[in-house]
């Protein structure tokens, strides 16, 4: 059984732990507002962008981008985010995991090991593609505790010329989105080509007669584009006909897919922000409930010990009394 003096200081120990943890998740809590905040203010707005143009794409089969053009995978970028600390929970764990199962995946599909760049974002993921020998793009640990633009966009634009110079070809982003505090959702989402399969099905499939876009009504506009008069003759009615494109159709494909691809790794960055702060603040939450509980156990402890060791002198005491 252990010393007063042993439990003692066990207590010590255990409360001066306790202050850190609790500091740490007032700390975790307060830069999850401001990081709160920044993605609730870009999420809608990318969101909705994502959805327009993708819309578009879906809706005008004739329209062909080399960004949304689909060609055999033999290289791949994958875009990885984690946190720069540790102390967060299972964060950067199941990051790495599913990194890993990532790369195992393209590797059963024939890709080499040499062929899967990865843009390591975050310390934590740094190392650990280091120690798997994997190839990095570069060092982009400053992005994980400052998340910028520009630098998103920097990266944007050397996938997007990775992309064009058929140098990658299929480009993805692992990180966490979040839901809300208690909730983060490990997501792994196709950046490039652009993925319209989603946008496909976000709506249920209807006849062709309807204004929703779907792969079935996608194929009938090209089977049917130069038929006339089986056009006439089935007076199947356009898609989303409600699109006015000005000045021109390159002008503002030019301009929004840049823009949306810039904007996907800014929102996955600020997700991957907030979602690190939430789990920081949720593990030390923890913690420090489990120092509470902890402090309890061995308070409890010191007090039968201190009461069994004055019981024993009172004994002492009382025996010596008798003796004489």
């Amino acid at each position: 059984m252990p010393s007063l003096k042993e439990i003692k200081n066990r207590i010590a120990s255990v409360h001066s732990t306790r202050k850190i943890t609790s500091a740490m998740k007032m700390v975790a809590s307060s830069k999850l507002h401001h990081a709160q905040v920044a993605i609730e203010n870009m999420l809608p707005y990318e969101r909705m962008l994502e959805h327009i143009l993708k819309s578009f794409l879906a809706s005008m089969p004739d329209i062909q981008t080399h960004f949304n053009r689909n060609r055999p995978v033999k290289r791949v970028a994958l875009v990885v985010f984690s946190s720069n600390s540790s102390l967060c929970g299972g964060f950067n764990g199941n990051v790495i995991k599913m990194l890993q199962q990532t790369v195992e995946e393209h590797q059963k599909n024939g890709i080499e090991k040499g062929d899967i760049l990865i843009y390591p974002i975050g310390r934590k993921v740094a190392e650990k593609v280091a120690k798997l020998g994997l190839k990095a793009a570069g060092n982009y640990n400053t992005l994980a505790d400052k998340p910028t633009s520009e630098a998103c966009r920097e990266i944007a634009i050397e996938l997007t010329n990775l992309w064009t110079a058929e140098e990658v070809d299929k480009v993805e982003l692992i990180y966490h989105h979040f839901k809300s505090a208690g909730s983060q959702i490990l997501t792994r989402k196709t950046y490039l080509p652009i993925d319209l399969e989603e946008e496909l099905y976000s709506d249920r499939e209807r006849d062709l007669k309807s204004k929703i876009a779907t792969k079935e009504t996608q194929e009938y506009l090209k089977r049917n584009s130069g038929n006339e008069e089986k056009k006439e003759q089935e007076r199947a009615l356009p898609l989303n006909d409600d699109f006015i494109v000005e000045p021109d159709l390159k002008t503002v494909m030019t301009a929004l897919v840049p823009k949306l691809l810039h904007l996907m790794i800014y929102t996955a960055l600020l997700d991957s922000n907030a979602s690190e702060h939430a789990a920081r603040m949720v593990a030390m939450q923890t913690a420090t409930d489990n120092a509470d509980e902890l402090l309890k156990g061995l308070h409890l402890q010191y007090n039968k010990s201190r009461q069994a060791a004055i019981t024993a002198e009172l004994l002492d005491i009382v025996g010596g009394t008798v003796n004489n």
